[in-house]
């Protein structure tokens, strides 16, 4: 059975070979002045467009180099044997959150912030982080305001909910825009089966029944070899490649609408975050090769045919594999609940809300107490 590519001998993430300057990718610097009033710009996602909050001057982001055809694809084992182009690099810098490990790009002026994930103090641990380049983005589709509401009426349905927590969404507290970074791997994948195909046929069977003789169908199955070959083209297998969100509560955002990815362009992160990779391109391949092969299983059975289905060994080969780094739009608020972050994201492009949340003690103590003295109510009332 074929098995995924091994990682490059030396062991080491993107971060940790950046090696000597002369083989360094340059500095990304997200900065985008006004050409009016030189403020910075931000991504505008209701109108598609760089715009000023000072001077209100908006500016049109230009096609990028693929615009109108597919994204490039990079070759995996390329990758692996640290053989991609200095293109295909960068070097951003970002914080390091000491509590949930969770590194942001930050702005080259900044020195201390907030971590978006877990609301923890960050302060000037700064570093380089040299990674894979994204070569797709998915723009956020709508701003704080309305992913705020949209967090808003999920929590208002909570019940059981800290009275805080409900205040917490009426006040109306600043969420952060991030831009979550994801692997997609493409395979061409073929492989050879052996497996039983199960028939069910009945036969009649007589029992006694409260001493009498009563007939019954009985299935049973009748079993037989096959063997077989099938086939798939995986597109855009989806892999989560950060650590710092629940993967429980991320995977309940999906469905993504991939065909809508921008060639990647640093104006779409003008007034946004970008977290940096923290699943290594080896290991979030595994993870898409699980997932195919649960799809290569589920083939298997649907060429097997019959009524019932049994595997015995799958064999299959992957080949051209390509995959690119994606970012994907996510709000995010984070509240600190008695010494414990609770986490609540809503995806940036379908407006779908997911988190966690604690529960008050109080207010389920007063449900069971109220439903105690309606029970007993009840109870005295109905013996009268």
């Amino acid at each position: 059975m074929t098995q995924p590519p091994p990682p490059p001998p030396s062991g080491l993430s993107p971060a940790e070979s950046s090696a000597s300057a002369e083989t360094q990718a340059p500095l990304e610097e997200h900065r985008f002045p006004c050409e009016q009033c030189g403020a910075d710009y931000r991504y505008d996602p209701e109108n598609g467009t760089l715009t000023c909050d000072h001077c209100g001057h908006r500016e049109a982001i230009r096609s990028g180099p693929w615009r109108g055809g597919s994204l490039r694809e990079l070759d995996f084992e390329t990758a692996l044997s640290s053989g991609l182009a200095e293109a295909d690099m960068e070097e951003t810098r970002v914080l390091r959150c000491p509590n949930c490990a969770a590194q942001v790009e930050f702005d080259q002026k900044d020195h201390a912030g907030e971590c978006p994930f877990c609301a923890t103090p960050m302060v000037t641990n700064t570093g380089i982080h040299r990674h894979i380049k994204p070569k797709g983005v998915l723009p956020f589709a709508f701003d704080e305001r309305s992913a705020h509401q949209a967090m808003s009426g999920w929590l208002g349905q909570l019940w059981f909910a800290p009275s805080g927590l409900q205040q917490y969404a009426r006040k109306g507290r600043r969420m952060d825009g991030i831009y979550v970074p994801y692997w997609t791997f493409d395979a061409d994948t073929r492989s050879q089966y052996r497996g039983q195909r199960g028939t069910v046929y009945y036969v009649t069977e007589t029992v006694m029944v409260d001493g009498k003789h009563q007939s019954r169908q009985v299935p049973k199955i009748r079993w037989r070899p096959v063997s077989g070959r099938v086939q798939r083209f995986f597109d855009d297998v989806l892999v989560l490649a950060s650590k710092s969100l629940p993967k429980k509560n991320t995977d309940a955002l999906e469905p993504w609408d991939l065909s809508a990815l921008e060639p990647y362009q640093p104006q779409y992160l003008a007034g946004f975050r970008a977290e940096a990779y923290a699943v290594e391109l080896a290991d979030g391949y595994g993870e898409a090769t699980a997932r195919m092969r649960r799809v290569i299983e589920r083939d298997v059975r649907f060429d097997i045919g019959g009524d019932r289905q049994r595997i015995e060994h799958i064999d299959s080969d992957f080949s051209d594999i390509t995959f690119k780094h994606v970012l994907l739009p996510v709000w995010l608020a984070a509240y600190k609940y008695r010494g414990k972050t609770y986490r609540f994201v809503v995806n940036g492009q379908s407006g779908r809300v997911q988190g966690e949340r604690p529960y008050s003690v109080w207010k389920i103590a007063a449900a069971v107490a109220l439903a105690l003295l309606i029970g007993a109510a009840v109870a005295y009332f109905g013996s009268r």
